[in-house]
């Protein structure tokens, strides 16, 4: 069994869900997790999530969109969180390359999501791009102040120094369709030196679609091909990295069951 950790089924209408979700089924992947965008879109995908066994939901504002409205506060993050479906908070993090909200604004929002998770007793999903010296000053700086949390950087293409710093903060990596495309040397490179401990796998569907599917609308289904990629980079069997991606996922994702 491979757990696709990350997608998003809210772009797809809901005839689209159920066969994305049978056609991962067949494909191996038998669990999966939508990530929410938007606070107020939450209902979305706990909807989603109480709609189909194999899917769980988080809820969080991602950082493009932390600019569209006030930052929630915590409490209203910790509140929306409470619900059985809902195993994470985010995505949250810091976008640098379309700088869609002011960064004082993505700063203060992905602060907010650290302390909710760690509240919540939930592991925060992170979007980093290109901002990973400040995505590496914030999570130390929330750990200094008040402790420990658990995270994953979620659809890895940051670089290594970033890496390492979540690693030895107790963080995950999550790698998506980029660890197979061609000139990802780098992003494979990351991936080969992540302790087998710490790795998981993802989409991040409808976008990134891996060899030997790209340009394809991406799905959980295709999962499979990133997990086989990452089984090859680090020298293990395909049901290897399978069984260790999804002990992983549920050693992060503890409330998942």
């Amino acid at each position: 069994m491979i757990i696709d950790s990350h997608c998003h089924l809210d772009h797809f209408s809901a005839e689209d869900q159920a066969e994305i979700v049978a056609r991962a089924e067949r494909a191996g992947v038998a669990r999966m997790v939508t990530i929410g965008t938007r606070l107020h879109q939450a209902p979305v995908q706990k909807a989603i999530a109480e709609r189909f066994s194999q899917v769980w939901c988080t809820v969080g504002v991602h950082p493009q969109q932390s600019g569209e409205n006030d930052i929630p506060s915590v409490a209203d993050i910790v509140a929306t969180a409470d619900h059985p479906r809902v195993i994470g908070i985010g995505e949250s993090g810091l976008d640098y390359f379309y700088d869609k909200a002011p960064r004082d604004v993505q700063q203060e929002s992905f602060r907010r999501h650290i302390r909710a998770a760690r509240e919540a007793g939930l592991p925060l999903c992170i979007h980093a791009r290109d901002a990973d010296e400040d995505v590496a000053r914030i999570l130390a700086e929330e750990q200094r102040a008040g402790g420990s949390f658990a995270f994953l950087l979620h659809c890895f293409s940051s670089g290594r120094g970033l890496a390492e710093a979540a690693l030895a903060m107790g963080g995950y990596l999550s790698f998506s369709g980029i660890v197979t495309f061609p000139k990802s040397e780098e992003n494979r490179a990351i991936a080969r030196d992540v302790p087998l401990d710490r790795l998981l796998v993802e989409t991040d569907s409808p976008f990134l679609a891996p060899v030997p599917l790209r340009g394809k609308r991406c799905e959980p289904a295709y999962t499979v091909h990133t997990a086989r990629v990452l089984a090859e980079v680090k020298g293990v069997a395909e049901a290897e990295m399978a069984r260790i991606t999804t002990e992983n996922f549920h050693r992060l994702y503890a409330k998942a069951a």
